[in-house]
C-alpha cells in the first residue's frame, strides 16, 4: 500500500506562523503535526509515502529525513493549488493498487491495520459532530454503503463528517476519476474536490463504507491547533516527569523541550514549549512556544509564538509569527 499525503496549501487560517513554515510542521504536544500522522503508521507495511507538496515544500523535505529516515518518500510538487483532486492526480505515475489518502489538517486515533481484511471498494474515516458545515460529510444508504459525499453541506441533518483519511483498493479508478472530474470541469467552489471524484467513482459503481473514528482533532486554525495541543498533552506526550524543575514550577500537562531554559516561572497546564527557547519570570498556560522563542516578565493564556519570536511585558493574548517582537514593559 503506498499513502499519498496532499499539504500543498498555504494554510491562510494560520498566519502570521505559515508565512514562514508549512502548516504540517506546526509544533503541537513537542512534535510537528506531520510526525503526529506518520506516528500512525509504525509497523504497517506502507510502500512509500507519496508527499505533494507546495509552497516551502524544502522544509518538508528536510523535516523527514532528519525524523523519518526510516520511511522511503517520494515528493511531487503542486504548482498550481487547484484542488485536492488535482494534488492526487499528480501522483498517477507512482501508484497502482491499494492507496490511503490522508490529509494533514487531521490527527487521528485508528486501527489501520484492520484495512488488510477490507471487503469493500474503500473507507471512508468519518467522526459524528453536531455541526458538520464546515467539512465534507458521507450520506450512508440503508445497505452501508456511501451513496454520496457533500463538500461543506448547508444543512446539519447529515452529520457523518469524513476526516480526511480515505482507503481506496483501485487506485488507477481514482486516477481515472480525478482526470475525468477536470476534463468535465466540474468544480465545487472553483476547485476540483475529492469529494467529487468519490461521487464519480459511486456512480461507476464503486462500493464505499465508512469507519468511525473515536479521535479526531483538527489543525486548520489556532483555536483548534490549541484544542489539540490540550488533547495530546492529556494522551501520552506530557514529558513533565522528564523534566528538572529546580528554578520553575510546572503545573502538568506540559511538554518543554530537554534544550529549553525555564526560570523563575509557572508553566502549564497545557503549554508546549519548543528547542532553544529561553522563559524566564512568566506565567504560560494553554499556549504552544515554538523554536528559539524568549519569553520574559509576562504572562500569556491561549496564544501561540512563533519560531525565535520576543515577548516581553504584562499580561496579553497573543498570536506573533515567526521573528516577530513584542514588548510591552
Amino acid at each position: 500500500m503506498k499513502v499519498i499525503i496532499p499539504l500543498a496549501g498555504f494554510g491562510t487560517r494560520l498566519r502570521p506562523h505559515t508565512y514562514t513554515k508549512p502548516k504540517p510542521l506546526i509544533n503541537i504536544a513537542g512534535k510537528a503535526v506531520l510526525g503526529h500522522i506518520l506516528d500512525e503508521f509504525t509497523g504497517l507495511d506502507v510502500d512509500e509515502f507519496i508527499i505533494v507538496h507546495g509552497y516551502l515544500g524544502e522544509q518538508i523535505m528536510a523535516y523527514m529525513n532528519e525524523h523519518y529516515p526510516q520511511y522511503r518518500a517520494r515528493y511531487v510538487e503542486q504548482k498550481e493549488l487547484i484542488g485536492q483532486a488535482h494534488a492526487i492526480w499528480l501522483c498517477r505515475d507512482y501508484v497502482d493498487g491499494p492507496v490511503l489518502i490522508v490529509f494533514v489538517d487531521t490527527i487521528f486515533d485508528t486501527d489501520l491495520s484492520v484495512l488488510a481484511d477490507e471487503t469493500a471498494d474503500g473507507v471512508a474515516y468519518v467522526k459524528e459532530v453536531e455541526d458538520p458545515r464546515r467539512f465534507g460529510v458521507a450520506l450512508v444508504g440503508t445497505d452501508g454503503f456511501v451513496t454520496r459525499f457533500i463538500e461543506k453541506p448547508t444543512s446539519v441533518t447529515d452529520n457523518l463528517v469524513v476526516i480526511g483519511l480515505y482507503y481506496i483498493k483501485d487506485s488507477r479508478a481514482l486516477m481515472r476519476a480525478c482526470q475525468e472530474l477536470m476534463e468535465r470541469n466540474i468544480q465545487t467552489r472553483g476547485e476540483y474536490y475529492l469529494a467529487d471524484a468519490l461521487n464519480l467513482m459511486i456512480a461507476a459503481g464503486t462500493k464505499f463504507r465508512v469507519r468511525t473514528v473515536d479521535v479526531w482533532e483538527d489543525c486548520g486554525k489556532p483555536e483548534t491547533v490549541l484544542h489539540t495541543n490540550r488533547y495530546l498533552l492529556e494522551h501520552g506526550h506530557d514529558n513533565s516527569a522528564e523534566i528538572r524543575k529546580d528554578s520553575f514550577i510546572i503545573v502538568p500537562p506540559v511538554h518543554i523541550a530537554p534544550s529549553a531554559t525555564v526560570i523563575d516561572s509557572v508553566i502549564g497546564p497545557y503549554v508546549t514549549i519548543a528547542e532553544n527557547c529561553r522563559i524566564e519570570r512568566s506565567i504560560i498556560r494553554d499556549s504552544i512556544i515554538d523554536a528559539g522563542a524568549v519569553i520574559q516578565d509576562t504572562t500569556l493564556d491561549q496564544s501561540l509564538i512563533g519560531k525565535e519570536a520576543y515577548v516581553a511585558g504584562r499580561y496579553r493574548r497573543l498570536n506573533v509569527g515567526d521573528s516577530a517582537s513584542v514588548d510591552f514593559s
